[in-house]
């Protein structure tokens, strides 16, 4: 059979699938489902999204066509030119309807007594408070920068708003920029009776800016702001010490070049910015203006401030439940029985903090291993790991120093770790360790037993709360070996382990994919019922997704779930007609990854930290891991299911690469809230079977005694 392959209307551009997944975010902040509290946090959300978008991914095509470097990507075939082109229109778009949206939920404030307010629209009773404000806590950390012969364009930070100034007196105009310290607040309320008012510092800023430039006259005024490149290459060949590389690395990572000027034109349509954009060195398809405040991130703060006065504009409280294979029994307990299953948020984390919590006290543990990515500003279980190397336990840890923005948080961790007795490792060589692995090993009746937690997500106590992940943790003795072996490679000088039971990237994972599409297309040719399930985060790798198409091509059925990027078409008649591609963007954050291959009944389930990302299976130290136990298997099957008749979150793509809504006559089914439903059934359940069983206990007591 010929197979329809490497033509470029057959895939998407990475950069421009995402860009129409961030659009996905934008529209929970339209989706009346949503409290209105809420979907203000989605427009923080898509601004912090794209602020790091510009900052690694359009600052790395910037580079390339610096250095001439004109060579198409290998899937639609276009030039970082073109692709810098087509970001900007795309995200134009987007841009324009996130400002739209940010008036209309505004206005629909206004309907609970909440109000965006400049200083002079104030009632008159705050007028003064607002001067009062400036002149005591705004004022004093300002520093006004002129530009002229002897005062150069300063080297502004990134991210920061700063206000633009024109002034002139009777010897001539004058340019000057006030940046808005980070140690101010943006923001400040004021409330009156049942109303609330809120002020920008920069609208507090620009009605008082006369008193930093006395003698002059005010002549116009804006906001703007500067997103900086940051994908910036860690020198890793030669250094001494990767700590002090990662220290060094950050300060330079703070002056990259220029590649996005916001302007807030909210005041003065007119701007267009070109002394700026000279200044910057920048092209007008790099400006952006905005009828509204630049930096939409700061709702975060917004929303938090005010969720205690309006509970009902926001979500329900949803607290993580006792997991269901786990129930009221003690983790290390029930692991050495059977495997038992994680599934987050929906689920309490606890039990994996407690996990190591437990370990670093128990005078029976030996040692204890983790892998660390990223972690909370006041983790549990660095606390934990801490207290284990000073109770003598043998204590290992990964710290990947590279996670991208949170390297100066892993570098204190390092520290912390390294103070406090552990042995730290810093990760690989141009390669991540992405992996969420911990290895406990304990004596038990006399044994070492091999207790490890694998999991999908990052050992993050707060994010925990937010993003869907799963995790298992095993006795499997297999995996326990494989375990062992694999923090033996990152520590010290071996060659990759064969493992048993893991299949551990660079380069494996890809394998496992690639032999398991081949075997599924096998089945399928002998019985007719191929099927493959994958969900995860993104798909950009073209060989895995050339391998998909020539799957569909053959008649079998696939459903990817994938949040963000997906760098296939689905839907195409004779290419792509058997793959559905279905993106869940809610209250949580999708993050867990799922692989399956029917294989005519042989069930093959695994779950990840790795997409089917070609940074993930090739230049990361990522870990796939098999799901054997049948109960867990079913478990993750009827999840999947969930998330394919979803029809108020979902959204399916079309031929074109864009993406809508599923509608249908069904019943409104949420993937995530059903799963809430579902865990909060459970214990229920697990209350009332533990009520019943102490109360036929004391029963049976009441009997004897008789």
């Amino acid at each position: 059979m010929e197979y329809k392959l490497d033509n470029k209307e057959y895939y998407d551009n990475r950069e421009l699938s995402w860009l129409r997944f961030n659009y996905r975010v934008l529209e929970e902040a339209i989706d009346g489902h949503n409290p209105l509290l809420e979907r203000f946090k989605f427009l923080a959300i898509t601004s912090s999204n794209l602020d790091e978008f510009f900052m690694v991914r359009v600052g790395g095509l910037k580079d390339q066509v610096k250095m001439n470097y004109h060579e198409p990507e290998n899937k639609t075939k276009m030039t970082p030119g073109e692709q810098l082109e087509s970001i900007s229109k795309l995200n134009r778009e987007n841009c324009d309807s996130q400002y739209k949206i940010y008036h209309d939920l505004k206005d629909e404030l206004e309907n609970y007594g909440i109000y965006f307010r400049r200083p002079e629209d104030l009632p008159e009773k705050f007028m003064d408070e607002t001067e009062k404000i400036f002149d005591t806590e705004i004022f004093p950390s300002l520093t006004p920068l002129g530009i002229d012969a002897y005062r150069p364009f300063p080297k502004l930070m990134n991210k920061k708003i700063n206000i633009f100034v024109d002034l002139s007196n009777e010897l001539g105009e004058q340019t000057a920029i006030v940046q808005l310290p980070t140690i101010i607040k943006r923001f400040y309320t004021f409330h009156d009776g049942p109303n609330t008012y809120v002020v920008l510092s920069e609208d507090i800023i620009v009605k008082n800016v006369e008193k930093l430039f006395k003698g002059y006259n005010i002549d116009r005024t804006f906001a703007f702001r500067i997103t900086r490149n940051a994908d910036l290459t860690i020198h890793e060949e030669g250094a001494q010490d990767l700590l002090i590389e990662i220290e060094r690395f950050l300060k330079e990572r703070t002056k990259g070049a220029a590649v996005r000027l916001e302007i807030d034109i909210s005041t003065n349509p007119t701007i267009n910015g070109s002394f700026l954009r000279e200044e910057l060195s920048l092209g007008e398809e790099d400006v952006y203006k905005f009828d509204g405040p630049l930096d939409l991130t700061f709702l975060f703060e917004f929303v938090s401030n005010l969720k205690r006065k309006y509970p009902k504009l926001i979500y329900k409280p949803f607290e993580p439940q006792t997991p269901k294979f786990l129930g009221t029994d003690d983790v290390y307990e029930r692991s050495l029985k059977e495997d038992v299953f994680f599934h987050h948020p929906f689920e309490s984390f606890k039990p994996i903090v407690d996990f190591v919590k437990e370990a670093a006290e128990d005078p029976d543990v030996l040692a204890i291993k983790q892998t660390l990515y990223r972690v909370s500003s006041d983790s549990p279980i660095i606390a934990a790991l801490k207290e284990a190397a000073e109770n003598g336990k043998q204590v290992s840890v990964l710290v990947e120093l590279k996670a991208r923005f949170d390297e100066e948080n892993n570098v204190h961790w390092a520290k912390e770790l390294e103070d406090a007795g552990c042995h730290v490792i810093y990760g690989m060589n141009y390669l991540k360790t992405h992996s969420k692995i911990t290895l406990v090993i304990k004596r038990v009746k006399n044994k070492l037993v091999r207790f490890v937690h694998l999991g999908t997500g990052n050992y993050n106590d707060s994010t925990a709360k937010q993003y869907t992940d799963m995790g298992i943790i095993t006795t499997d003795p297999k995996i326990g070996d494989d375990a062992i072996n694999f923090f033996n490679y990152l520590s010290g000088y071996s060659l990759k382990p064969v493992y048993n039971s893991l299949h551990v990237a660079p380069f494996e994972i890809r394998d496992l994919f690639d032999d398991h599409i081949d075997k599924e297309i096998e089945y399928h040719k002998e019985h007719g019922n191929g099927y493959i399930f994958a969900k995860m985060n993104s798909l950009t790798d073209k060989k895995i997704i050339d391998k998909l198409l020539i799957a569909s091509q053959e008649g079998i059925k696939i459903d990817l779930v994938i949040r963000g990027i997906c760098c296939v078409k689905a839907d195409i008649p004779g290419v792509s007609e058997n793959i559905r591609v279905i993106s869940v963007v809610g209250r949580f954050l999708e993050h867990t990854r799922i692989y399956y291959f029917r294989h005519n009944g042989e069930d093959k389930m695994f779950l990840s930290s790795a997409d089917m990302m070609t940074r993930n299976m090739i230049k990361r130290v990522e870990i796939l891991f098999p799901v054997n136990d049948p109960k867990i298997i079913e478990e993750l099957k009827s999840i999947n299911e969930l998330y394919l008749i979803d029809n108020k979150k979902a959204r399916y793509q079309k031929p074109d690469g864009t993406y809508a809504y599923v509608r249908n006559d069904h019943e409104l089914i949420s993937a995530q809230e059903e799963l809430m439903r579902r865990a909060l059934k459970v214990n229920r359940e697990q209350i009332e079977e533990k009520e019943n069983f102490l109360l036929t206990k004391i029963k049976n007591r009441f009997k004897k005694s008789n």
